[in-house]
């Protein structure tokens, strides 16, 4: 998704991104699975997993956004918030303050920038111009009651990706 694009350098699991060592501003996306509804593995699972076991990796992408500045990106509700000190943003948008001694967070629903679900999402900010986003609750194109077209249809891809005008304006945000 920032592949091929001018001034954007991508670490991802390949480049193995918990390296970075700067100098430039990150746009991080850490895997959310150990932190989410579901971090255990979900009812069906196998084995049970533990609450933020994801191999540091958000550990490393706060703290390069911390260090170089820039925007970390989780689902609304993470409990990476709570486990990394980092208060939660209100619900109905606007930035707040972190109260971590660094950044800023809020809450941006990514269906305001063209996600097929409403997609709530976490922002946390570090030493960059925060912008005026698109608040509160958006519109989804499909539907959590089971409706013509409910989230469920969409692929696990389909509800991980992050849109376009999305992507872009994380960038303009680590621009400024």
């Amino acid at each position: 998704m920032y592949y091929g694009l001018p001034d954007v350098d991508p670490w991802d699991k390949d480049r193995d991104a918990r390296k970075y060592d700067g100098p430039y501003r990150v746009i991080a996306h850490p895997p959310c699975e150990r932190y989410g509804r579901y971090w255990s593995g979900g009812p069906s699972a196998r084995v049970r997993r533990k609450m933020g076991d994801d191999d540091g990796c958000f550990a490393a992408a706060l703290n390069a956004v911390r260090t170089y500045g820039g925007v970390l990106e989780h689902p609304e509700a993470s409990h990476a918030w709570r486990m990394f000190g980092i208060t939660r943003p209100p619900r109905g948008g606007g930035w707040a303050l972190a109260n971590d001694g660094f950044g800023w967070t809020c809450c941006v629903e990514q269906g305001h920038y063209g996600h097929l679900a409403r997609k709530a999402t976490w922002l946390y900010a570090v030493d960059c111009k925060l912008p005026q986003l698109v608040w509160g609750p958006s519109v989804a194109k499909v539907r959590l009651d089971g409706g013509s077209r409910s989230v469920e249809e969409l692929s696990k891809r389909q509800r991980a990706a992050t849109p376009i005008p999305f992507r872009d304006l994380l960038i303009e945000i680590v621009s400024r």
